[in-house]
């Protein structure tokens, strides 16, 4: 996290130091480096220019970033202006793009479980592309689409049944996952969904999980779909994209992902023999829906201490943030680097589990973790920017963080901390 980091013995966000922020906007707080989110963007758009062949006229690759990692408006702003693409899965990210001055035909819809309403709004915006995910939603979209008098623009998401050796809970290419057509059913999948009058079939599609370190299950999942993308030009469903989905990992603790560049240095490789050697070199755009990698280590929760027990087990650091504003710790068991704001300190070193006030015992977001602390010192929980804001919730009627993005010397309040009295403000007492 190179655009975090201390001066003069005070931890900084680019040239802004994060005291400074918890005293002006107050903790939680989180806050985010504009700097980082446009180089990891930038990491795949760059390797795309340099590997990608397109005939004239013709853009062979598209970067579409994964919503639902972090939804901020200026984030998508941010990243609308460097020319990415969305990977959306619901109409409320939709709307979240286009507010955010993101392009919907440059929107791809993903997700299980898509509602006549959102295929209504998702057609009204032309978006890029529906990835469907079983056939009864394939029946659904094409009778939405028939009412609406529009043909909708599909993928298939195939389930190449490919182990990312992940978590469980974000593992997504397996038989046993929700997400995704069965790869032995999706050749009858396509054959349905190319005779269906209200559907155009322009791609496929494929997301095998989350915080992979190694890019060869990615790998192994694109030998798989360009099988069957030679199977279905035999029978004459020609496609014109293929998603390869995201999934890349960071670094959290002591991983070692797979450098961006590397890995689709070699997707490319493999991506072109393929057309050169099958398809005389018939252009295909590749498709990417990146989001921990591009905005995980682009932001951080800054917390305060409020109390500190010793006890005869355990030491507690009781913070203000807590598992509403970053559930990832309670969720998955998931690591975050602790840093103390203030790098210096006279009090001697104890080892701390960091914990939260919401009354749960799986309120925690570090454990056993060598701090040297004293009540009102400040905390950042690192690699914070991913699957933090967008699953906070209200839990003990505790309003959300506010949101800040610094850029260079500059801050920007990019979401106001919520008030108790908004939480319920839609509520009503029966009379």
């Amino acid at each position: 996290m190179s655009h975090f980091s201390y001066r003069n013995g005070v931890l900084h966000a680019e040239q802004v130091s994060l005291s400074a922020l918890a005293g002006q906007y107050a903790t939680p707080l989180y806050v985010y480096s504009k700097q980082a989110l446009i180089e990891n963007f930038s990491a795949y758009a760059d390797a795309c220019r340099e590997n990608g062949r397109g005939a004239e006229g013709f853009d062979p690759a598209l970067v579409c970033y994964s919503v639902k990692s972090n939804s901020n408006l200026a984030v998508l702003n941010t990243l609308a202006a460097l020319g990415s693409g969305f990977d959306i899965v619901s109409g409320g990210e939709l709307l979240r793009v286009i507010a955010a001055g993101g392009d919907p035909r440059k929107v791809i819809f993903s997700g299980v479980g898509k509602g006549r309403d959102e295929m209504r709004l998702a057609l009204s915006h032309d978006i890029l592309c529906f990835n469907v995910e079983s056939i009864p939603e394939l029946h659904r979209l094409n009778q939405v689409a028939a009412e609406a008098g529009r043909r909708a623009r599909v993928s298939l998401r195939v389930n190449p049944n490919v182990d990312a050796k992940t978590h469980p809970y974000i593992s997504t290419g397996l038989k046993e996952n929700k997400f995704g057509v069965a790869y032995e059913d999706a050749l009858d999948c396509y054959r349905t969904a190319a005779a269906l009058p209200n559907i155009e079939v322009v791609g496929i599609d494929c997301h095998i999980g989350s915080q992979l370190l190694d890019d060869a299950p990615l790998l192994e999942a694109l030998e798989k779909i360009i099988e069957l993308v030679d199977r279905l030009a035999a029978e004459n469903i020609v496609l014109h994209h293929l998603d390869i989905g995201g999934g890349i990992g960071i670094i959290y603790d002591d991983e070692m992902p797979v450098a961006v560049g590397d890995y689709l240095g070699r997707l490319f490789a493999r991506v072109h023999a393929w057309r050169e050697e099958k398809h005389q070199g018939r252009p295909i755009k590749v498709m990417f829906e990146p989001g921990r990698s591009i905005v995980g280590n682009a932001g951080v929760l800054v917390t305060e201490v409020q109390y500190l027990k010793h006890g005869a087990e355990k030491n507690f650091a009781v913070v203000d943030a807590a598992m509403n504003d970053l559930m990832r710790p309670a969720l998955y068991e998931a690591y975050h680097g602790v840093q103390q704001v203030q790098q210096q300190h006279g009090s001697a070193a104890k080892t701390y589990d960091v914990v939260g006030p919401v009354c749960e015992s799986g309120d925690w977001l570090a454990r056993g973790r060598t701090l040297a602390l004293e009540q009102g010192d400040l905390l950042a929980i690192m690699s914070a920017g991913a699957y933090g804001m967008t699953m906070a919730s209200n839990y003990n009627t505790r309003p959300r963080a506010a949101e800040v993005i610094v850029d260079g010397d500059k801050v920007h309040l990019v979401r106001e901390r919520e008030s108790a009295a908004g939480l319920f403000a839609l509520e009503s007492i029966i009379p």
